[in-house]
């Protein structure tokens, strides 16, 4: 009977596994069924609901390193949209060779230091110049498209309380940055894009995230490690309709160059997701309690493992199988195949940058370095993991190679 037992227990949990690897094909044959069905429409294309112009703050968090600033600023200041302030907090850093002499530009230099971007956000929100409707924030080493906020407000306009902006690659020359880049392309298309077609709410980044500035104070923050993003959005899918995904808003976003800074980069993200995972099943049980099927859904994918170990667990059931029941087995080598085709087709159909397809024979050195990071988990849990940045860029540079 016990073993019995373990065996249902195991074909459940093998059921689940297929789920989370079968649902990206899917959800792309769905994609084009919908395209095909209505066409290619965006939500501000509607009429607005609120004829007005929204005030942004767009709030800028550095630390230690103030090298980035001035190009982020620079396409703040040459935004087509005006109502915007932008708020750089300049934290532990040297700010003695900087100025901006531009009305629209508050530089904060915060004493003591404070360590921690959720504290920085924070700061700016106390130091605000004048009421702003809505807060977006910024890392110090991004730079936004002049439309940007031109296109954020629309979103707005729409009655939307949060949103999270496109985030694209600011650098695709390195092999590294490709395969980078290419992650955050599969995880836009699957978390972010197709949950706005579906009327769902959309996964935010630790970045790019336009949220209604009282919507922003209700939420109360005890834990400053990275990751503060994961508290963020399960907090705003519990209390809004909908957390919106905005294509049209670009912000771009410096991806590593190199393989350990990849794998410190991995190693930080799997940390965040097994420190979090109480917070993602909280959302799960908050979602069956108001018999809500949208956030369970929500709830149901940020409890689905990292890709690395995802595909690792259908591997190794893969293996049990083979002694338990063959024909499983081949049904979990036709899984992983048609997983591996639904990655490679999400990437060539929705990228939005040139290049990304050459690095698909490299995908194996990801695997390497992220099988490397879950035994690294450790040096995560004692402190933040930064990843370090080089590539110093202009908007208009940028812009040159780009087809929009």
């Amino acid at each position: 009977m016990f073993a019995t037992g373990l065996y249902y227990i195991f074909i459940l949990f093998q059921l689940l596994l297929a789920v989370y690897l079968v649902l990206p094909l899917f959800l792309l044959i769905l994609h084009y069924i919908r395209k095909l069905l209505v066409g290619d429409r965006s939500p501000i294309d509607k009429p607005p609901f609120f004829k007005k112009d929204f005030s942004f703050a767009a709030i800028v968090t550095a630390h230690q390193d103030t090298r980035f600033i001035p190009p982020l600023v620079d396409s703040l200041l040459k935004q087509t949209y005006s109502r915007i302030k932008t708020y750089v907090v300049a934290d532990d850093c040297d700010v003695s060779n900087m100025r901006f002499d531009q009305p629209g530009v508050v530089l904060l230099k915060p004493e003591p230091a404070l360590n921690a971007k959720i504290r920085s956000i924070g700061h700016a929100i106390e130091n605000f110049s004048e009421p702003h409707d809505v807060l977006v924030i910024f890392d110090s080493d991004n730079l936004v498209h002049p439309r940007y906020f031109e296109y954020l407000n629309r979103y707005f306009q729409q009655g939307y309380l949060a949103v999270q902006t496109h985030m694209l690659s600011k650098n695709t020359a390195s092999k590294y940055a490709k395969l980078d880049s290419m992650g955050h392309i599969y995880n836009t298309f699957l978390d972010r894009q197709m949950r706005m077609e579906l009327n769902l709410s959309s996964c935010i980044l630790g970045l790019g995230i336009a949220i209604e500035t009282n919507l922003y104070r209700e939420i109360m923050y005890n834990n400053t490690l990275g990751g503060f993003d994961k508290k963020l959005q399960a907090d705003i899918v519990k209390a809004i309709p909908q957390l919106a995904f905005a294509r049209e808003c670009i912000v771009y976003d410096e991806k590593v160059e190199d393989g350990k800074t990849l794998e410190k980069q991995r190693t930080r993200w799997l940390f965040t997701y097994f420190h979090y995972f109480k917070i993602n099943w909280n959302i799960v049980k908050t979602a069956v309690r108001r018999l809500d099927l949208k956030l369970f859904y929500f709830g149901f994918i940020m409890l689905r493992p990292p890709l690395i170990i995802l595909v690792g667990l259908a591997f190794l059931a893969g293996l049990c199988d083979w002694f338990i029941n063959p024909l499983f087995s081949i049904g979990w080598l036709l899984i992983l195949l048609q997983f591996a085709l639904s990655f490679i087709l999400i990437i060539v159909t929705q990228s939005k940058q040139k290049g990304m397809t050459s690095a698909f024979l490299h995908i194996p050195l990801v695997l390497l370095r992220q099988a490397r990071a879950i035994f690294n988990l450790k040096k995560a849990a004692g402190g933040f993991l930064k990843t370090e940045h080089s590539k110093i860029v202009y908007i208009e540079e940028l812009l040159k190679d780009e087809p929009f």
